[in-house]
């Protein structure tokens, strides 16, 4: 069974960074592509980083390119969210996710199990 453990969220300023971790277990970690989302009250739960099994490929929303960055290491079975330069309207639930596919690239599509978030709170 697919487990995903987030942590590293909190409260921070405007202009801060946090770097969030996310734990997986119950599979090859390494053979499958992984990413973050993020859902703020009353919106929709968004992608804003995937990475490809072995770190080849990431992507990004334009809302989040540039101060985001998603890694992976994958000997010790986790993935990571780098944030810098936040900002308020990234508050929000992050939530690790992970596809069912091996032939996934971490683009938005494709995941189907989830980790049960950690909140991200940025004060102005």
């Amino acid at each position: 069974q697919v487990q995903l453990v987030e942590s590293g969220g909190g409260l921070v300023q405007a202009g801060a960074s946090l770097r969030l971790s996310c734990a997986a277990s119950g599979r090859t970690f390494s053979n499958y592509a992984m990413g973050w989302f993020r859902q703020a009250p009353g919106k929709e739960r968004e992608f804003v980083a995937g990475i490809s099994p072995r770190s080849l490929n990431t992507y990004y929303p334009d809302s989040v390119k540039g101060r985001f960055t998603i890694s992976r290491d994958n000997a010790k079975n986790t993935v990571y969210l780098q944030m810098n330069g936040l900002q308020p309207e990234d508050t929000a639930v992050y939530y690790c996710a992970t596809t069912n596919s091996p032939r996934d690239s971490g683009r938005p599509g494709g995941y189907a199990y989830w980790g049960q978030g950690t909140q991200v709170t940025v004060s102005s």
